[in-house]
């Protein structure tokens, strides 16, 4: 069993909020969820999508201090 990327957590949590959003009860990581669950997958949803951004912005090469970006200005012209 491969650890399942963010970008793949992401698509999970929005399928399942999709489902559940159209009034289907299904089973979501082990466990049967319903209408009533719906925060609680947002929840996930945000914190992955978090995620998939920062994954985003570690691949792109831009520069970071703790998790935020930054630009640096040269000011000898």
């Amino acid at each position: 069993m491969t650890t399942p990327t963010a970008s793949e957590m992401l698509a999970k949590y929005l399928s399942a909020e999709a489902a559940v959003l159209q009034g289907q009860q299904i089973e979501f990581e082990g466990r049967r969820v319903s209408r009533a669950d719906l925060e609680s997958i947002r929840q996930g949803r945000k914190e992955w999508e978090a995620k998939v951004a920062a994954e985003r912005r570690g691949a792109s090469g831009a520069p970071s201090f703790g998790g935020l970006g930054f630009s640096v200005a040269r000011l000898d012209r």
